[in-house]
């Protein structure tokens, strides 16, 4: 497969930030092999998430030119004369940087072979989404039965993997949506309770909370929206509960007094990153094994919107911002490998 591998691929590249926009679809060199221990992935899927777009619009920063992408799935194509782990054919994937393209280099130990029982679209659709769902219904806050989970954005990539998730751990799960269209999703994800905040006034969010919770608040609120949740996912938290703030789609929340946190209940606050709870090769593969188990025992089912082709990033970009995206938006880059 070494000699199929040209020296330039397609690559969908920013050079710029602003709008969907500013993305180009050309040639880009391959990248090389420069460690020993480096290996180089012919990349049949990479997923669209809300990070992309952050780095797209320069909320966070990157270096320009830019290939945008946080994971992928593939074939490898090649390995470094270190690499004892992986074998070329073998069918991986990773989290890692620059997958708008047809291929990507990362060191051995960030990449995770898919086992039997889970599609290389699976793997794509679950690796940032699922690892991030993973490490936050396991670790910021470890769900227990019992416990209830207040999940905004329940019928997004997310949310809707947090539902499953925690409803599998034994937490009821009350789920916040802006339509009925997306109510039902999130019904689907198996939500014992869904609220349609688009009928009310946010600010009242914690009231209907707390009427089908008993009168109570909920022990943690997984929050990905940001600025417009803010306040609701605080009042609705009983006392000493968690609020967990996993992303900013709304924009980003205000700055507030700590005060703030004693004033409703003693409460915790957290924004977590996934890349905090991928610290070394043993807690990925820890991690990697949690998630994939739950995959193919059916426990967590990965939706995938929809699946466009590489040069069509920007209106995939432009679907999830619109938050019409009711699951995973997936780039199919090599259509012959599909149904790996």
């Amino acid at each position: 497969m070494a000699s199929e591998i040209g020296e330039t691929m397609k690559a969908v590249v920013i050079k710029q930030v602003g709008g969907p926009e500013v993305f180009s679809y050309e040639d880009f060199p391959t990248p090389k092999l420069n460690n020993p221990t480096d290996v180089l992935i012919k990349l049949v899927y990479t997923g669209i998430n809300y990070i992309d777009t952050y780095h797209r619009t320069g909320l966070y920063t990157l270096p320009l030119p830019a290939i945008l992408g946080r994971e992928g799935a593939g074939v490898v194509a090649a390995v470094g004369s270190s690499v004892t782990s992986l074998a070329v054919g073998d069918r991986v994937a990773f989290v890692g940087p620059n997958t708008y393209a047809q291929y990507a280099v990362l060191p051995e130990d960030k990449v995770v072979r898919v086992p039997e029982g889970v599609t290389l679209a699976q793997a794509t659709a679950a690796m940032l989404q699922g690892l991030t769902t993973q490490f936050l219904v396991r670790s910021t806050y470890a769900v227990k039965a019992g416990d209830s989970v207040l999940v905004h954005a329940a019928a997004g990539g997310v949310g809707g993997l947090i539902v499953q998730a925690a409803k599998a751990l034994g937490a009821t799960v009350i789920a916040t949506v802006s339509s009925e269209a997306k109510a039902e999703v999130a019904r689907a994800h198996g939500a014992d309770h869904v609220i349609n905040y688009s009928l009310f006034d946010k600010a009242t969010v914690d009231e209907h909370v707390r009427a089908v919770n008993g009168g109570h608040g909920v022990h943690v609120v997984y929050d990905g929206v940001g600025k417009d949740t803010w306040m609701g996912s605080l009042k609705s938290l009983r006392k000493r509960g968690t609020l967990v703030l996993f992303g900013n789609a709304s924009g980003p929340v205000p700055s507030f007094d700590p005060l703030l946190l004693s004033k409703h209940g003693s409460l915790f606050v957290t924004r977590p990153t996934l890349f905090d709870h991928l610290l070394d090769r043993e807690e990925l593969e820890g991690r990697v094994k949690d998630l994939f188990s739950w995959i193919a025992d059916g426990k967590l089912k990965v939706s995938v919107y929809d699946t466009l082709p590489l040069e069509k990033v920007a209106e995939a970009h432009t679907l999830i911002e619109s938050r019409a995206a009711t699951g995973k938006v997936l780039i199919l880059i090599d259509e012959e490998k599909a149904n790996l």
